[in-house]
């Protein structure tokens, strides 16, 4: 026998005592994090906003809304924590590298989201908000109808996102439409996604690490598992880089013949991308395969979370009836002035933005973001916390490879800076200053001294954007119909992104309402 073969038959139980050996550790030894403390019931946190969490096999994290500790994570020190090895490795099976992705949002937010472009943008927005409104009206039009509204408006985010976002359309909003493909593989992808989570968590990131660079090898790995959930998020992401590609394509050709910056005599955002990535240097210059990426990149942040938060924002209507009528009073006092708004006076409707503003607070679509740090590092707190012997500290060690989960959730609703009334759904809470303890405490978020969009370079690149497309959606909508909540009750998953579903086994989720027309 060849010292080769000897070799190969030594690496498998070489590999299983490798990785027994470093489960055995964390159960051996002592942690840095072994001091913070943390309770047995994982859903409570400390008084001190500071929690040790344990993942499988004892793997220690941290769970923190402390908004010192976040400055550091998403703002000083967001270098240090990046986006973790797991979900950087799911990104990376939709064709984007993994050396640039941060480099290129950074790029595009300063590109593409100023308030210039969403002014002209704004007119796509009420054109697709408008054939819902005509779906709605002929659904009703016999009288009240219980109709899942969440489909009808994921389909009317998602063609948003197709005009505004790629110069394209993709559901003309009809009763008789069947489905683009692009939109029935984006919404299944979430819910395939969740039922993967132990793949994507053990599998996906050790592939990553490795980094085998051979084209093509994260599909011979799907193909290979006898999973059908697998099997079907590959046949999900081939589906969407098709059309992804064939899109790219036809906007290449026409920005190269000089006509693809102006549909409709509006610019896409798409166009404007690849126009200034065709200007760059060789050396900021992106791939084609980091650009396609970016479609479905974009269209899940435009999609999911815009859709998730417009559920809550109907649904709390449908819910609270007084609120529902005061909002409609001051849309309608406002088409006194301008039937069709644009982006200003949007913007400057005081009821309508506290609505927003506050559902986002209390509800946001993602409540927890999770962040690795990428070496050793220290994390100061804003106040000191009592360890599990009773000292007091206001710094944590964070070692290497450490998950930190920020409650975006917790940092919004910490009473010690909302005030006793946190938890209360209060849109007028907006029409007056806010208290001076959220001020102090320079909560790092991009929006509101809130942490829904957070903040830092890797903040979300397309928060006015959704604010925008929230708006005119919600302008139209309560003018013309009445919303009221069904007989059935409305359960909210918080698998990652919130979503509202009757029966939480259902793979779509979904969000009957009886609408009506308004008097």
């Amino acid at each position: 026998m060849d010292s080769t073969t000897v070799a190969f038959k030594a690496l498998p139980p070489a590999i299983l005592a490798w990785f027994l050996w470093c489960l055995a550790r964390r159960f051996v030894f002592s942690h840095p994090l072994d001091k913070i403390r943390g309770p047995s019931n994982p859903s409570l946190l400390t008084d001190d906003g500071v929690m040790r969490v344990f993942g499988p096999f004892k793997k220690r994290s941290l769970f923190i809304q402390d908004p010192k500790a976040m400055h550091h994570i998403f703002i000083k020190d967001q270098d240090i924590f990046e986006e973790t090895t797991s979900f950087l490795a799911w990104v990376t099976s939709f064709g984007s590298s993994r050396s640039r992705v941060n480099g290129l949002v950074i790029r595009v937010n300063k590109a593409v989201f100023g308030d210039g472009l969403l002014s002209i943008l704004a007119s796509q927005f009420f054109d697709v908000t408008y054939k819902l409104r005509g779906v709605l009206s002929r659904k009703t039009a016999g009288g009240p109808e219980e109709i899942d509204f969440m489909n009808w408006v994921t389909r009317a985010a998602l063609e948003i996102v197709a005009q505004s976002g790629f110069g394209t359309t993709w559901d003309p909003i009809s009763e008789d439409h069947s489905e683009h493909p692009f939109i029935t593989s984006a919404k299944l992808l979430g819910p395939v996604g969740r039922k993967l989570l132990l793949f994507r968590a053990f599998v996906m990131p050790i592939v990553y690490k490795w980094d085998f660079g051979v084209p093509g090898f994260y599909r011979f790995l799907i193909s290979i598992f006898p999973s059908k959930s697998l099997h079907k998020l590959r046949d999900i992401t081939d589906t969407m880089h098709s059309i992804s590609l064939q899109l790219f394509n036809e906007k290449k050709e026409a920005l190269a013949k000089g006509s693809g910056t102006f549909k409709n005599d509006h610019k896409d955002i798409l166009s404007i991308l690849m126009e200034a990535n065709a200007k760059a240097s060789n050396e900021d210059r992106l791939p084609d395969n980091e650009v396609i990426a970016q479609i479905s990149t974009f269209t899940f942040a435009a999609m999911d979370t815009t859709s998730s938060a417009l559920c809550r924002i109907f649904w709390l209507l449908a819910r609270h009836q007084d609120v529902q009528d005061k909002l409609r009073a001051e849309i309608r006092e406002a088409k006194l002035n301008f039937d069709e708004p644009n982006y200003d006076q949007l913007a400057g409707l005081p009821y309508l933005d506290g609505v927003c503003r506050e559902t986002l607070r209390l509800y946001p679509p993602v409540s927890t973001l999770s962040r690795q740090a990428r070496r050793d590092v220290v994390l100061p707190l804003s106040k000191p916390v009592k360890t599990v012997d009773g000292k007091y500290i206001q710094e944590i060690h964070v070692p290497k490879d450490t998950v930190v989960f920020a409650s975006l959730l917790g940092s919004n609703t910490n009473p010690e800076l909302w005030g006793p009334d946190t938890y209360e759904w209060k849109p007028e809470r907006w029409m007056s200053p806010i208290p001076d303890a959220v001020v102090e405490a320079r909560i790092p978020g991009v929006y509101s001294h809130l942490m829904t969009f957070i903040g830092g370079g890797r903040a979300c690149i397309g928060f006015k954007f959704s604010q925008m497309e929230m708006k005119a959606i919600i302008y139209v909508l309560i003018d013309a119909f009445k919303f009221s909540l069904p007989k059935q009750e409305i359960l909210w998953t918080m698998g990652g992104l919130s979503t509202p579903s009757i029966d939480p086994n259902q793979l779509k989720p979904n969000m009957p309402l009886v609408v009506s027309g308004a008097e």
